[in-house]
């Protein structure tokens, strides 16, 4: 594939660097840039009546823009489309995230909670030590699909264009896709079109966790789970990051003060994890780095 050999390159530089402050404090990231897009498409267009073709019309001007900007910036090279590849990936990001969760919990519950509460939207403040490791291993396994699985997809299968499409949309549904007063009917159009890419990745993100587990044998239960998930997408990598750690994950959390009765993912498992479990989240989230590496790197062998 043309897209192999420039995704070996954004995987490793990514691996490395992750998101230097001292670049990030300077300039705005990507993410940054678009979350002011969607932001501004909200204030703009997310009033009055239509809105969910109002809505509709702030997506296809977003992914416009991000496919412009993938498309003008992949005619420069290879090496300049490895580069942003890089920077819209979040492997190292996101391990450094999940792990200082399980470096916070070791010194108390307070500092547990406050770490996990910056990668997470429930409430955490009566969070006790199980739960607080639970949210950080279901932050690793639905991230792990989002925010490097799907994108490196959508970079395979579109190059840099059809990457930032994606993260466009995903930015736009972590934003507006809620199913608010004032975002329910403007947010949907993002909020599906963000269900319909990510299904899928999804669905790879499970396999390859299932595989490097040695779960595969459990599939059909990772996806009876998955499918009982309130979400139709991020069940699926949980669900076997569950079976892979052999811990209950979901489960009842609460909401800006309301209780939400989830059912339990791979209910069991032990019910109690912890900072090692988190530690093994992380190792996992490196394979299966490891297992996109080598098959895009046998891609780029194979092309």
């Amino acid at each position: 594939m043309d897209h192999a050999a420039p995704l070996v390159l954004a995987l490793l530089l990514d691996a490395a660097l992750g998101e230097p402050r001292w670049l990030w404090s300077r300039v705005p990231h990507p993410a940054v840039l678009m979350g002011r897009a969607v932001a501004t498409c909200d204030r703009n267009l997310n009033r009055g009546r239509f809105r969910l073709a109002r809505g509709a019309l702030a997506l296809i001007l977003l992914c416009t823009g991000a496919v412009v900007v993938g498309l003008f910036l992949a005619a420069l090279g290879p090496v300049v489309e490895a580069l942003a590849a890089a920077i819209l990936l979040a492997q190292r990001s996101l391990v450094q995230h999940v792990a200082a969760v399980a470096d916070a919990l070791r010194l108390s519950l307070g500092d547990g909670r406050r770490a996990v509460a910056r990668i997470v939207g429930r409430d955490t403040a009566a969070l006790d030590g199980p739960a607080t490791a639970r949210a950080a291993i279901e932050s690793a396994a639905e991230n792990l699909s989002d925010g490097v699985v799907a994108p490196a997809f959508w970079f395979l299968i579109a190059g840099l264009p059809g990457m930032a499409l994606y993260k466009m949309v995903n930015t736009a549904d972590s934003m507006i896709g809620y199913r608010t007063p004032r975002h329910e009917r403007f947010g949907k159009p993002a909020a599906r079109l963000d269900d319909l890419l990510n299904w899928i990745p999804a669905r790879l993100t499970a396999l390859i966790l299932a595989a490097l587990a040695h779960a595969l044998r459990d599939w059909p239960l990772i996806a009876a789970e998955a499918r009982r998930h309130r979400s139709p997408n991020a069940g699926w990598p949980e669900a076997a990051m569950a079976r892979g750690l052999n811990v209950a994950l979901s489960g009842p959390r609460a909401y800006h003060g309301e209780m939400k009765d989830f059912p339990w993912v791979h209910p069991q498992g032990r019910s109690d994890p912890g900072p090692r479990d988190i530690d093994g989240a992380t190792a996992m989230l490196w394979r299966v780095w490891a297992a996109l590496l080598a098959g895009a790197a046998l891609l780029t062998l194979a092309g």
